[in-house]
């Protein structure tokens, strides 16, 4: 029988183990491009498919589903941008309250109308705790949400913003800072908030390159994920991959 998800992230953070998710947007895709990405996956070890982004425009995300599906076996997880993205044939559902904000929408408004949905679904469900941060430039993910992210340099905020999110009863803690940004988060931030909560935390948002993605992992990044970097140079999957899996926190 297959590990729950979310006892996967657990396991794997009492292990000091590292692991490494691609993001992938249903806008961005083609079927055939999507096989493509799951064959590439798979031989680069990739521990997690993200499926979902701030907008998506088009009507392809329960095919997305699909064709993931029937080509791989990694466990695919809905990042989603609002409450009609649950297709119950993934295998699990960030429940994203974007603590970092003060849109209630976000907060809690959309969850109401996602509940009925989720409770129908056979999906994994796991309460995460995203918190966006400034990563240099406008992203899709900051318009559409209406909020202001937390400031680059401001751990302290990042940090308090975290506690209260495991205070809450989050499970997960999501930095990040958006498709396309120019910056990831800080090695700081992230390790400030790995050592202020004991939840698993997830970095994502502006990471290009493997050295950026093994330092933020041995910060304290339990989970690194990306994506925009990815769809412009597939190399980098497996260069990606093996840099997280050879990170171990101090």
């Amino acid at each position: 029988m297959k590990q729950p998800v979310y006892q996967s992230f657990l396991s794997a953070k009492n292990n000091r183990q590292k692991k490494f998710a691609m993001l992938i947007d249903p806008d961005r895709v083609s079927a055939e491009s999507l096989v493509r990405i799951a064959d590439a996956a798979q031989k680069a070890a990739v521990d997690f498919l993200f499926l979902g982004g701030s907008l998506v425009i088009n009507n392809t995300f329960n095919e997305c589903v699909y064709i993931l599906k029937s080509c791989c076996e990694i466990p695919i997880i809905i990042f989603p941008a609002h409450a009609m993205q649950v297709q119950e044939d993934a295998d699990a559902i960030l429940f994203l309250s974007l603590i970092s904000g003060r849109n209630p929408e976000l907060l809690i408004g959309q969850h109401v109308i996602a509940a009925p949905l989720l409770r129908a679904s056979s999906l994994e469900i796991i309460p995460t705790g995203y918190m966006l941060v400034d990563g240099g430039a406008p992203t899709t993910v900051s318009y559409i949400s209406n909020t202001i992210p937390i400031p680059w340099d401001k751990d302290e905020i990042a940090v308090c913003t975290a506690l209260a999110g495991e205070y809450l009863g989050l499970k997960i803690l999501y930095l990040d800072t958006g498709s396309g940004a120019l910056n990831s988060v800080s090695t700081s931030m992230v390790s400030k908030v790995s050592t202020a909560t004991s939840v698993p935390l997830i970095a994502g948002g502006g990471i290009r390159s493997a050295e950026k993605a093994y330092d933020l992992c041995q910060a304290g990044a339990d989970i690194i994920v990306a994506g925009n970097a990815i769809e412009k140079d597939f190399a980098l999957i497996g260069k990606l991959s093996n840099a997280v899996h050879a990170a171990v926190s101090v």
